[in-house]
């Protein structure tokens, strides 16, 4: 895998994402970045909620075929971290109600036992990046934080943050699910 570009400022906006042709989610990629030892995971904050730790990621634009290159422009961008990758963890849609939620999908929501079939909001590709480097200065340096956390404890933040699609995620890497 080439290097990835260090940019010093991060891309923005929709307006060359891609949307999946079959559902209308937007296609997203980001990387689950491992420790050498594989006991570790880095995560960072969250841009819209400070308090939550996720997975750097984001929308694949127009001029990127290779979703593994979003990943690792992402990686960057978001977590100053460069890595080699490694397995590709699959696909995995993001079936949380749409943002525009409103009361009257709430009502129909609970007459069904809180299950809406939807198209999915977004369509992860996410990969398994070995860390070999972390930079002080990236794109978002100044907008997140970043921190390694064990297995269990990065599962407790995923709960938390409710973000089953990117434990889904963690699920799928060799992080060793032991600590």
């Amino acid at each position: 895998m080439s290097e990835v570009l260090r940019t010093e400022a991060a891309r923005v906006g929709r307006s060359n994402q891609v949307y999946s042709a079959a559902t209308g989610a937007r296609v997203v990629a980001g990387c689950i970045c491992l420790s050498r030892d594989k006991d570790k995971v880095l995560m960072i904050t969250s841009s819209a909620h400070k308090k939550r730790w996720i997975f750097p990621k984001g929308g694949v634009e127009k001029d990127e075929p290779d979703y593994k290159l979003t990943a690792q422009r992402e990686t960057w961008e978001e977590a100053g971290c460069v890595g080699s990758i490694g397995s590709d963890l699959g696909t995995i849609e993001d079936m949380r109600p749409p943002k525009e939620w409103n009361k009257d999908l709430q009502s129909i929501g609970k007459e069904t036992g809180g299950v809406i079939k939807h198209p999915p909001r977004s369509e992860f590709h996410f990969y398994e990046m070995e860390v070999t480097e972390l930079v002080d200065k990236y794109p978002e340096s100044n907008k997140r934080k970043r921190d390694w956390f064990s297995y269990s404890k990065a599962k407790e933040q995923l709960l938390l943050a409710k973000r089953p699609e990117l434990l889904e995620a963690l699920e799928r890497s060799a992080i060793n699910k032991e600590l």
